[in-house]
């Protein structure tokens, strides 16, 4: 989950208010949520990445013709109602679709031999689950990871809740880094020294596609912006500049009481909701920045223009909980993991890609790829019981870890304060220590690995079997 700094902490308070009538920024796609499955395709395009020129052979996702907007579309439902879409591969190789944040039958979780078989070019599978969770999520390959999304495969999927309060306004960032040339064509997507480190940073920042976008927004509104970390590597130090914001949200879960925003650490594969209020006076600029590591970089932007109702930060109430088992601590199993670096062979290639090395490894062993038998389980957990994630970081680098199938909820920190907060990834500090707890309330076998993408694909992965 998202690092909140300790003045986020102190000065967290819920605060309750009653909303009015608003709009949405982010399209619907309401065909998705019927009975019937709606078209999703994986396709080749070009798009505008860095303002220069297009770039060729860029990966999206698409539900109908690509129009002047080549990113993923925002695709809509609801929690409680079926979701179903038939996926088409017309890229020139294997690929699936993950529901990324999603409690949904193993079947539909998307990942290579070990919940379902590849999408050749030219296939298709259908995916159909009903979202138990609101919040905002997102969909994106198990396979040739790296390369896939790296080249543009990775959409945003909000899960709505009629509960939700209606806003003045609603926007999603989809935010993420390209590996691009002078001559905006795509460059190699990784150097092997930087993957054995913190991972392989892009050259070109974007916004939903769009290098530092401005969105006009209505003047003294209340703005939901849903925010996606969709990079391989990059993590973000979010902080608001010339308006308010709350945080409401983090990796599509309710946080227990709303927070002032002061500066929150998004890493590869988490969420971010906040409210911002902005400023009352026609034309004024609010600028979202990343100001890690230390020269402030403005993600998106934001500029007052119309009419709102007015209302003020006081007036927004935390979100409704999604439904979750409360962890038995008292009668808890340990699982000791061990994030660690490895000096093993090569990793052995697959249709799914290699990136040739072993870098990293969970328990000291590090994963061989997408093989019919890839390795043990990390641990079997028993339906319905409840486990404790000793989760140790010995290396120098952080690891966004990642659990398919359930969420956790932090116990424990070695080295900051933690809140008891709900999320299925978790920024892992170098030569921290942390707990997080686990009920095994869904059958299967779960994949867990660090969500920076190259040390995902060079052994910091494995799965839990749930039975």
């Amino acid at each position: 989950m998202a690092i909140l700094t300790r003045r986020n902490l102190l000065k967290a308070s819920a605060v309750a208010g009653a909303y009015g009538a608003g709009m949405v920024l982010a399209p619907r796609l309401s065909a998705l949520a019927a009975g019937d499955p709606a078209l999703l395709d994986a396709r080749i395009a070009e798009a505008m990445l860095d303002g220069k020129g297009k770039t060729r052979n860029v990966m999206t996702y698409a539900t109908g013709p690509i129009g002047a907007d080549p990113m993923p579309p925002v695709l809509r439902t609801r929690r409680g109602e079926k979701f179903a879409t038939r996926f088409v591969n017309h890229l020139d190789e294997p690929t699936t679709v993950h529901w990324h944040g999603l409690r949904i039958d193993n079947a539909m979780d998307g990942v290579p031999f070990v919940t379902q078989p590849y999408v050749y070019p030219g296939d298709s599978f259908d995916y159909a689950f009903t979202p138990p969770d609101a919040g905002t999520f997102w969909y994106h390959p198990h396979c040739n990871t790296l390369t896939q999304i790296g080249r543009g495969l990775a959409g945003m999927l909000i899960v709505e809740d009629p509960k939700d309060p209606v806003l003045d306004a609603e926007i999603a960032l989809n935010l993420r880094d390209w590996r691009l040339g002078g001559d905006s064509q795509f460059i190699e997507q990784f150097k092997a020294r930087d993957a054995a480190k913190s991972g392989t940073f892009g050259t070109v920042r974007t916004a939903n596609w769009q290098p530092s976008p401005t969105y006009d927004m209505p003047s003294g509104g209340l703005v939901r912006v849903r925010i996606l970390v969709a990079d391989v590597t990059r993590l973000y130090n979010l902080k608001l500049a010339g308006a308010e914001a709350l945080i409401v949200a983090i990796d599509g879960q309710p946080v227990p009481v709303t927070m002032p925003l002061d500066v929150a650490v998004v890493s590869p594969g988490q969420r971010l909701d906040l409210v911002v209020r902005m400023p009352d006076s026609e034309g004024v600029v609010v600028a979202l920045e990343d100001i890690r590591p230390s020269t402030p970089k403005t993600v998106a932007s934001f500029r007052s223009v119309g009419a709102s109702l007015r209302r003020s930060l006081g007036d927004v109430p935390p979100l409704a909980a999604n439904p979750a088992a409360e962890p038995d601590l008292a009668n808890a199993t340990p699982i000791p993991l061990v994030l660690s670096a490895t000096a093993e062979e090569a990793a052995k290639d697959s249709i799914c890609g290699s990136l040739g090395y072993s870098f990293w490894a969970i328990n000291k062993v590090p994963y061989p790829g997408d093989t019919p038998d890839p390795m043990a389980p990390l641990a079997e957990m028993k339906l319905g019981r409840t486990y404790l994630l000793n989760v140790e970081n010995v290396t120098p680098h952080a690891h966004p870890i990642h659990i398919h199938g359930v969420n956790f909820k932090v116990v424990s920190s070695s080295t900051r304060k933690v809140m008891p907060l709900v999320s299925d990834t978790y920024l892992i500090l170098p030569d921290e220590k942390v707990q997080l707890a686990v009920v095994a309330d869904n059958p299967g076998d779960w994949v867990f690995h660090c969500h920076i993408i190259e040390h995902q694909k060079t052994g910091m992965t494995g799965y839990v079997r749930i039975v």
